[in-house]
């Protein structure tokens, strides 16, 4: 498919450049050019496409088999969620008002163990219809069943990332050594693994071990829940003198990397420890807040250099998949937090929920909108009511924006939404019969 993008004002990710005006070229799934328009016009608002010269008569005598009018709005990077559980869109407002501990083995668990690989498939699919409304265009996904959700990311054409989810309750280090493998031999595939686990306190040692051996062999990182919250620390010392983060450490866990889901209440020393592994954090404010675990030093995070990213974590503990109410939370938490009202500000967020996010999910072509990455794009509205006046797109992004502003959402080359439709060859309504069947079924509603 060969697509190009006009009349657009541009924000590529890249490093100090600023938004533009100009085009994109799409060809095969990836990005052929990114053009800046003459005397910073968008092509074809004065000059009847062309570009220094001939340049935009050029690009448009290619003949496009699709050319898309952005008369003025913004296109940049697609959100990454760089944590979350998409087939848990069946529990959405299930279990709420409850402690993590007890949410998560007396209600979510036992629920979770009636899911058939066929719930997963419809669940997913429910899932990424979410993400594609909020301009999220790939997700970091840890569950189980991988193939039905694989099934699904594929069938919709969204691009999805998996994490090893293996714990005490289920899961073998051969399967995740089966799935790294599977899912990572084809890099132009919509689907990739890395390897993690569930968390610490649903681990035992010699299973950590073991994926600490995996790691080694594969010189891969590893990802986990870490430090969600006070009792999980507290509960780690107990059993090993040691903090979450120091005890895998220990281990061998990190030793080539990794990402924590949450990072909500290291100590001191853990900061050393993650910087020096090269790991990424990755935040996710309203789970945080809804389930009372606390609110993560994203800023001190920064601050040092060490990269942090932006999840909204599964459906049942959010509820929604929204990273526009994500981006917020980030900023705004941090601002109360630190007594700051400069703290993380709008253009750091932004780069946690693009550039960011794709690299601690290893999409390094995924990140900025340059030639030969990916092109995994989203449109936003400027014309809603919320973004004017135009005074900065990206505060107004970060500060006012919100999923009414997602005018389109491409992933790979391939528009799968747009102006409120999908083209993910399935109709919503069949999406939500089966989502309603199966919470039906499981949970008696």
């Amino acid at each position: 498919m060969r697509t190009r993008i006009y009349n657009a004002r541009i924000l590529t990710m890249e490093s100090g450049r600023k938004i533009f005006s100009g085009e994109i070229g799409i060809e095969d799934g990836r990005i052929q050019y990114v053009h800046e328009a003459q005397n910073g016009n968008c092509i074809g608002e004065k000059d009847g496409g062309r570009r220094g010269g001939d340049a935009g008569q050029q690009n448009a005598d290619r003949g496009w088999e699709e050319e898309i009018d952005a008369r003025g709005n913004l296109i940049m990077p697609g959100f990454k969620n760089a944590h979350t559980h998409s087939p848990m869109t069946f529990l959405r407002s299930y279990a709420d008002d409850m402690k993590l501990q007890e949410w998560l083995f007396d209600k979510v668990f036992p629920a979770e163990a009636k899911l058939t690989g066929d719930d997963v498939y419809w669940l997913t699919k429910l899932a990424v219809m979410e993400y594609l409304t909020s301009g999220t265009t790939a997700v970091f996904d840890m569950y189980k069943l991988k193939k039905d959700s694989a099934r699904a990311a594929e069938e919709t054409g969204f691009r999805m990332v998996f994490c090893g989810d293996m714990n005490d309750f289920g899961g073998t280090v051969e399967e995740m050594k089966r799935d790294y493998i599977a899912y990572n031999k084809d890099p132009d595939s919509l689907l990739s693994y890395q390897i993690g686990f569930h968390a610490e306190y649903t681990t035992n040692r010699e299973r950590m071990e073991q994926i600490a051996a995996l790691a080694e062999k594969y010189k891969a990182p590893v990802c986990v829940h870490c430090s969600e919250t006070r009792r999980e620390v507290e509960e780690c010392r107990e059993r090993s003198g040691m903090t979450p983060v120091a005890y895998m450490d220990s281990i061998g866990l990190f030793r080539h990397g990794g990402c924590l889901f949450h990072g909500v209440h290291p100590d001191d020393s853990d900061f050393d420890i993650i910087k020096k592994r090269r790991i990424y954090v990755v935040t996710n404010p309203a789970s945080n807040l809804k389930l009372a675990s606390g609110i993560a030093p994203v800023k001190r995070y920064l601050d040092m250099g060490i990269p942090a990213a932006i999840g909204t974590d599964g459906p049942a503990s959010n509820n929604c998949l929204d990273m526009f109410r994500e981006m917020f939370l980030v900023t705004g938490l941090q601002k109360v937090l630190c007594d700051d009202s400069e703290a993380v500000p709008a253009p750091d967020v932004l780069e946690m929920a693009t550039v960011n996010g794709a690299h601690a999910m290893g999409l390094a072509d995924c990140d900025t909108l340059a030639e030969g990455k990916r092109a995994d794009l989203i449109m936003i509205d400027l014309t809603q009511p919320n973004m004017q006046p135009l005074h900065n797109i990206e505060k107004n992004i970060v500060y006012s924006g919100s999923k009414q502003n997602v005018k389109m959402t491409m992933i790979n080359g391939k528009v799968l939404y747009r102006n409120g439709e999908f083209f993910i060859g399935e109709s919503p309504e069949t999406v939500y019969r089966h989502a309603g069947m199966i919470s039906e079924r499981i949970l008696g509603q």
